[in-house]
């Protein structure tokens, strides 16, 4: 009996181990180019980091850092020389000669934050 005992618990704290460490318990990403592992740790040196791109959006991630997102988010895409109008909810609004660009944004834990932009905003 005890012998079972050890082997059940030596599994199940493998099972935990194997668990927090491939992130599994974090919500799904719109987008699986990377693994939710790997966003984190680049994200431990990094500000925002692209996590991918589909057939109309790039995609990035960023920490929340005190509310300081929307800042990243604003600067990264102020370098393609866009300027910035204003938020309306989740969105950020942009404008470059007569083109809008709209960046929206959503919490996908309560640590970071997933940023969507359509493609073409590079040109």
């Amino acid at each position: 009996m005890k012998k079972w005992l050890i082997i059940a618990g030596t599994i199940g704290i493998i099972l935990l181990i194997v668990t927090i460490d491939s992130k599994f318990y974090y919500p799904a990403l719109p987008i699986d180019t990377m693994s939710k592992k790997e966003i984190i740790n680049s994200l431990q040196s990094k500000d925002m980091i692209k996590i991918g791109a589909d057939q109309k959006n790039e995609w990035y991630m960023t920490k929340k850092d005190q509310g300081m997102a929307n800042e990243k988010i604003k600067d990264m895409i102020q370098e393609e020389e866009w300027k910035f109008r204003n938020y309306d909810g989740n969105g950020l609004f942009f404008e470059k000669k007569d083109k809008t660009l709209i960046a929206s944004t959503q919490m996908w834990t309560g640590d970071y934050v997933l940023v969507n932009v359509p493609l073409g905003w590079k040109q």
